[in-house]
């Protein structure tokens, strides 16, 4: 077994592929309308899927927004330097809701962004201790 892919429901399929390719640096891999269904998928990732995890970002049609509610917490992607990762996703219109440093309680580096749906994305360093 592997992981495939994370879904989350966007309310503006262009403004979220948008951000996850030209902020975060992803590549749209695939696109479909589903008009029967009255809805759109969009895979997104950082390789193809047949050897990568990727995201599913889905909109259904009508609607605008979701309720993220409590359940949630966050994708996490690993990052070089979360200084310069944060540095680079703000100059390309993110937002940084947590600013790079150590984790509470911990010594590992890292920093919160947040999608246009306001979905959590953690930044983390490769060398991490916690």
């Amino acid at each position: 077994m592997r992981l495939l892919h994370t879904m989350l429901r966007v309310g503006d399929m262009d403004r979220s592929i948008a951000f996850y390719t030209e902020v975060l640096g992803m590549t749209l891999l695939r696109r479909k309308d589903y008009p029967e269904g009255k809805f759109t998928l969009a895979f997104v990732g950082y390789g193809d899927e047949a050897h990568n995890s990727v995201l599913e970002l889905t909109h259904n049609w009508g609607v605008d927004g979701y309720e993220l509610g409590t359940g949630y917490g966050h994708i996490a992607l690993e990052v070089e330097d979360v200084y310069k990762a944060c540095e680079d996703i703000r100059s390309r219109g993110g937002k940084i809701t947590r600013e790079p440093g150590p984790m509470k309680h911990g010594t590992s580096i890292l920093a919160f962004i947040e999608d246009p749906d306001g979905y959590k994305v953690e930044l983390l360093s490769p060398k991490r201790a916690d």
